[in-house]
């Protein structure tokens, strides 16, 4: 895939075009790339759209929590295979541009748009004015086929990225990866710990995941971490670690069952599926060693019940 981030001026030939946010990549958005998939298999050059930041960090001037990260959306994206993903940056001229404009320069000419694939709800433009009336009305006029997906719905609701971020803030994973279509995955590059886990003949991998990335609350959760292609159960702790630090760092730290390599530096992925305690500061680390104990067998029989 190729990926282009942090310039305007790029220029396409007869290409299919997804449009969206794409926060959270889930069901409802791969619905959206599925159809892109069905024109790419016959000659198209597909496209997803999307942009570098989250709208509302340009006009509250706050940053927003994103289910996945810039990086990790590539990540996902890349894994669906289309033959291009652009990262439009976000600007104040952008949010300012007017819907036909921004169909007209940015679609048509520099896209060469022949298949625009949206969301039924989908809005674009300055204050949001253009929608799918609007480019259904030109589309004889600039000789584009609008295709236009159905909002999905999920226990007689629409599956979207706010429900997804309630469920996580509540660490409601069961509910979260079911409307994502895939487990909630933490990407990363593996750090140094403290290497108390190897102390305690239990050693983990340990990432940092960038400030934007929306967490689920501290605690243990039953995970399974591809590590150089090929999966691993275990359990992984998200938080900072009260009883053998003060710093407040919030880290993703993982034990797997049957690892013991090293791969410090390498990338690795963590897919988390089911909430077992929250974090605790422990009064030893004899009792934190029981605990982590009684953590793995948690892991063990989740997976072993096959949940």
């Amino acid at each position: 895939m190729e990926y282009i981030r942090e310039i305007t001026n790029f220029h396409e030939k007869h290409t299919c075009v997804t449009l969206g946010k794409f926060d959270g990549l889930h069901l409802g958005h791969r619905m959206l790339l599925e159809q892109l998939k069905k024109y790419q298999k016959i000659g198209y050059r597909s496209i997803v759209f999307t942009f570098d930041s989250h709208p509302f960090c340009l006009f509250s001037k706050q940053d927003i929590s994103l289910i996945y990260t810039e990086e990790e959306r590539k990540i996902l994206i890349s894994k669906l295979n289309p033959d291009v993903m652009i990262s439009f940056p976000f600007t104040e001229e952008i949010a300012t541009i007017e819907p036909e404009d921004f169909l007209k320069e940015i679609l048509i000419k520099q896209l060469d748009a022949k298949v625009l694939v949206v969301g039924s709800d989908f809005r674009f433009g300055h204050a949001r004015r253009g929608n799918v009336e609007m480019l259904k009305k030109y589309e004889t006029l600039y000789g584009y086929q609008l295709v236009v997906v159905e909002k999905l719905l999920n226990d007689g609701e629409i599956v979207s990225s706010t429900r997804i971020r309630k469920a996580l803030e509540q660490g409601d994973l069961k509910q979260a990866n079911k409307l994502l279509g895939n487990p909630y995955t933490i990407f990363g590059t593996v750090v140094h710990g403290k290497e108390l886990g190897r102390t305690l003949g239990m050693p983990t991998v340990n990432l940092i995941p960038s400030k934007q990335k929306l967490l689920p609350p501290n605690g243990v959760y039953a995970s399974t971490t591809i590590v150089r292609q090929k999966s691993y159960h275990g359990v992984t702790n998200i938080g900072c670690k009260p009883t053998v630090s003060n710093e407040l760092v919030r880290g993703v730290e993982t034990y797997l069952f049957d690892f013991h390599e090293q791969v410090y530096g390498e990338e690795i992925e963590v897919k988390l599926y089911s909430f077992e305690r929250p974090e605790y500061r422990f009064h030893s680390i004899s009792e934190l060693k029981l605990q982590i104990e009684k953590d793995v067998e948690f892991g063990k029989m989740f997976f072993k019940s096959g949940e």
